[in-house]
């Protein structure tokens, strides 16, 4: 088992190391490689994800990757790293579960699945200016080979983890042509999954139900930017995004990336929370090396952490601990469980 290590730009150098200090206690075998990536690497070298690390992330085919800080504006020769990585290793859907976690800020009994088309949409990076730079245009993209697939992959996890319901969020009667070829491939795949219910919303009304009402979701498949937009407002019911994990999974491939951005604001103090990133690390262990009692250690671990009233700062200001303090906590559970017969 080979993971390449991708900590980025800000918070990624704290939450990173923490995630892997959890996952050599469940899987010492493992063998751990470094890469780099990110907006401080670009500004340093000229590019934001080098040829080496694309090479390293192949061979190994499994990634832990932080978060980087990208520019609000055009930046000759930069582009996203985690967007240029998923479609190298044909990450096409991601994986983002909302679960409860036992802490002030979570709501009691929420739990749901978004499964995000990885690969286009607004995110395919075809866009180009016209008028001398006063009119930005951005195509979106909406493929059936990319549609197929995600709503296959969503469907598989409905029915491998038992889950009854997947809602269908788009746009359609407005973007009739895009959204329109969305929601006719995924009701296509649906048909051939008859014991799931499936139903389907629009992208405002969903968003409306998902202040309103979450306990009505179930599984939620979506394109990429909506299931962008969607999981960050779902998070807020899990108890904030240090604490929502994803996992962009493809054929054989997958990556393990946190929800949350690379926090400036917070980098280098030792507050952040690295909880997103070990259940990220958690969800990689079941679903692309299907090692499901280890990930269920790691969660029970986290748990148990967070049971206890062991915060830190974005949760609770009163008696937080540091980032590293909060990850002994999480080892010290760890390696107790180890210790039984």
């Amino acid at each position: 088992m080979e993971l390449c290590v991708i900590e980025g730009d800000g918070i990624g150098h704290e939450v990173i190391p923490a995630a892997v200090q959890v996952l050599n206690i469940v899987v010492p075998e493992i063998t751990i490689k470094h890469a780099v990536a990110g907006w401080d690497y670009f500004e340093q070298h000229g590019t934001p994800l080098p040829q080496e690390t694309i090479d390293l992330v192949r061979a190994c085919g499994a990634v832990l990757f932080g978060a980087v800080q990208s520019p609000s504006y055009p930046v000759n020769g930069y582009f996203s790293p985690i967007v240029r990585l998923r479609r190298e290793l044909g990450a096409y859907a991601n994986l983002r579960p909302i679960q409860y976690l036992p802490v002030p800020t979570a709501r009691e009994g929420i739990d749901l699945v978004i499964v995000r088309e990885n690969t286009e949409d607004l995110y395919a990076g075809q866009e180009h200016t016209e008028d001398e730079g006063r009119t930005g245009i951005t195509q979106k993209v909406i493929t059936r080979e990319a549609s197929e697939r995600v709503a296959r992959r969503a469907y598989q996890l409905a029915t491998q983890t038992h889950r009854q319901k997947i809602t269908i969020v788009h746009k359609a009667n407005v973007l009739q042509q895009s959204d329109g070829l969305f929601r006719r491939v995924v009701l296509e795949v649906a048909s051939e999954f008859p014991e799931i219910t499936t139903d389907e919303l629009l992208v405002d009304t969903a968003a409306y139900w998902m202040v309103k009402d979450p306990a009505r979701f179930d599984v939620i498949v979506t394109s990429n930017l909506y299931g962008d937009i969607l999981s960050d407002m779902a998070a807020a019911w899990g108890g904030g995004l240090g604490l929502i994990p994803s996992l962009s999974v493809g054929d054989g491939a997958a990556i393990a990336e946190p929800v949350h951005g690379s926090a400036p604001d917070i980098a280098g103090k030792r507050i952040a929370n690295p909880t997103a990133t070990i259940l990220s690390v958690a969800m990689l262990l079941r679903h692309h090396w299907h090692l499901p009692e280890a990930a269920n250690r790691i969660e029970q671990a986290i748990y148990a952490t967070l049971d206890a009233g062991i915060y830190t700062r974005d949760i609770a200001h009163k008696n937080a601990v540091s980032t590293t303090e909060f990850v002994e906590q999480v080892c010290e559970r760890l390696k107790s469980t180890t210790a039984r017969p």
